[in-house]
């Protein structure tokens, strides 16, 4: 795996676990039904079989996959996604939305299934029940105290 960023900073912790070439690709498809190594490499055109490995390793290691052996000879895995890797899917749809508004050339899309027109992302506050824009961040110290950026 490449180096890690090593920054106070959730934007880069997140980014050591899932920010490696190819990492996201495998997320992404792992989301969209594939399960096994060779259903993988099929889908991601041009990855080689040892990151592919290493990658899935990785994922496993940080507790966003899980994988489970289906065939003893040879042996042979197949990998979904934890809670933790599930959690994800708002990332990698505010990815896409971001794609599909400022990419010249656009290749998907996410919508609404009851309407069908494209949704957007909104930050939700669990505490007030409602969606809001007005956010800003705060940085937490040792202690976990908060303070403004």
């Amino acid at each position: 795996m490449s180096k890690k960023y090593n920054y106070s900073c959730n934007i880069a912790s997140t980014l050591d676990i899932i920010g490696d070439r190819w990492t996201l690709l495998i997320i992404r498809d792992l989301f969209r039904g594939k399960r096994k190594f060779n259903e993988l490499k099929q889908s991601l055109e041009g990855i080689a079989p040892n990151i592919l490995s290493e990658r899935l390793q990785h994922l496993e290691q940080a507790g966003i996959i899980h994988s489970s052996l289906y065939s003893k000879h040879p042996p042979r895995f197949e990998y979904v996604l934890t809670q933790k890797g599930n959690e994800l899917r708002p990332v990698l749809a505010a990815i896409a939305i971001w794609g599909s508004r400022h990419l010249e050339q656009r290749y998907s899309k996410i919508i609404h299934q009851a309407c069908g027109e494209e949704v957007s992302i909104t930050f939700y506050c669990p505490h007030c029940d409602s969606h809001t824009d007005d956010v800003r961040t705060v940085m937490l110290d040792e202690e976990h105290e908060t303070h403004e950026v």
